[in-house]
């Protein structure tokens, strides 16, 4: 198992903080510290919010939920949770998972009931001491993924852990953080120690794995030595958005652009009209995440599957295959994502450019009320519907309701991109 560095981030009145006891700002924008964390290839992300009030506390629920939106590794979510809303608050918001705080009482009531509810790979539990560890044991091993330990006797602790823990630790020697992370039931380490060396975070890898410790990081299982390249010693790069599977761009690689994007984890390529290294977005802002690289059986091809943050065309289209030069009128297939956005579009221009006698224009008129109204209806229809022998009421029955939910969506300014991204993680 990789172990990892996990970043953190302690929320407080919109800021970022040094510490629980330390309220020295850290970054006046936290989405920022979070950007820059993941871009330095931290392993997770732990956002604490210390945030005092409901106005503050929703607050900072936007500044979690905008967190998880501009970062490319898992965050887990962590403070103010009283009850099982506050768990799915967090969730919604898009973090992985959802820590529960031993020192309260309140949350060791809850485990089951939000283990039961969000999945026990959701849950994860936080522990001052070692009695409490092993007070609630099994309940932590039963309804919980993973433990993180504030305390200051790990190995006397957590010597035979039954399930993984992080330390978060603080700013100890790196002989201490060795010494940690080479004990087997060690998942991670947190706190002021990965804090600190954040910009160096790769380095840090490098030397906990020539300490015998495994580390996540990108590894090129092909050297660039073993590819087939063209006449100007390069390997052409197809670019695909590893959500759609899209065919985003094309564009090449010569050693060095290879070896960057395999150490820096953003696409780079050479540009032959500029000749010079480019880093995809560090112009435009519209970075392209590895996800995965693969050659294709030649070894002379690379198809490159990545997050891509904004558009990938210079031209500002998501893609750079727009120009079509003829299409058979039997080649577009009904892609049931592609229809569910399709139609979305035409109930969110209808929300921005009302039509005359439009139908959906008179559900955005008449309100919440009336949309909930018919959502309802064609639930129960779905309902009866159901105990029909025929299997074809139920299938207009459900297209009917998927277009009021998409109307319903439209209203609250929910996409469906957002609904996909939740269903992923479930």
């Amino acid at each position: 198992m990789n172990k990892k560095l996990v970043a953190s981030i302690f929320l407080y009145e919109k800021e970022a903080i040094t510490g629980f006891d330390n309220l020295t700002v850290v970054s006046k924008d936290p989405v920022a510290l979070a950007k820059m964390y993941s871009d330095k290839h931290a392993d997770e992300l732990l956002v604490f919010d210390l945030s005092m009030g409901d106005k503050e506390h929703e607050e900072a629920l936007d500044i979690i939920k905008a967190i998880c939106e501009n970062v490319e590794v898992p965050v887990i979510g962590a403070g103010n949770v009283k009850r099982m809303e506050d768990v799915k608050k967090l969730l919604y918001a898009g973090c992985q998972k959802a820590v529960l705080n031993y020192s309260k009482d309140g949350n060791i009531a809850i485990t089951e009931e939000v283990s039961l509810k969000f999945g026990k790979e959701k849950i994860v539990v936080s522990v001052k001491d070692e009695n409490t560890y092993s007070e609630f044991a099994d309940i932590i091993k039963d309804y919980a993924c993973e433990t993180i330990y504030m305390g200051n006797k790990f190995k006397e602790a957590f010597a035979n852990a039954p399930i993984s823990v992080v330390a978060l630790l603080p700013d100890v020697s790196l002989d201490k953080m060795i010494e940690i992370m080479l004990q087997k039931n060690v998942s991670g380490v947190a706190g002021e120690m990965v804090n600190k060396n954040a910009k160096e975070i790769d380095s840090l890898k490098m030397l906990l794995k020539s300490n015998g410790i495994p580390m996540a990081a990108l590894e090129a299982s092909i050297s660039w030595e073993e590819f087939k390249k063209n006449s100007d010693g390069m390997v052409p790069v197809i670019v695909q958005d590893y959500k759609t599977d899209a065919v985003l761009m094309m564009a090449y690689m010569n050693k060095e652009a290879y070896e960057k994007t395999l150490s820096t984890g953003k696409m780079t390529y050479w540009s032959r009209s500029r000749d010079e290294l480019w880093v995809k977005g560090d112009t435009s802002g519209h970075y392209q995440y590895v996800k995965s690289l693969v050659a294709d059986c030649d070894k002379d091809t690379i198809l490159a599957k990545v997050s891509q943050i904004g558009p990938a065309c210079h031209t500002g289209s998501y893609s750079c295959f727009f120009n079509s030069i003829m299409e058979k009128e039997d080649a577009k297939v009904s892609n049931p994502l592609k229809v569910f956005e399709e139609v979305f579009a035409v109930i969110q221009d209808r929300k921005v450019n009302p039509k005359e006698g439009s139908y959906t224009n008179y559900l955005f008129d008449k309100g919440i009320d009336k949309i909930l109204k018919k959502l309802g209806e064609e639930a129960t229809e779905i309902v009866i519907a159901a105990k029909n022998p025929n299997p074809n009421e139920i299938k207009y029955e459900i297209s009917d309701f998927l277009y009021h939910m998409m109307v319903l969506m439209a209203e609250k300014g929910i996409t469906w991109e957002e609904i996909i991204e939740d269903l992923a993680k479930r």
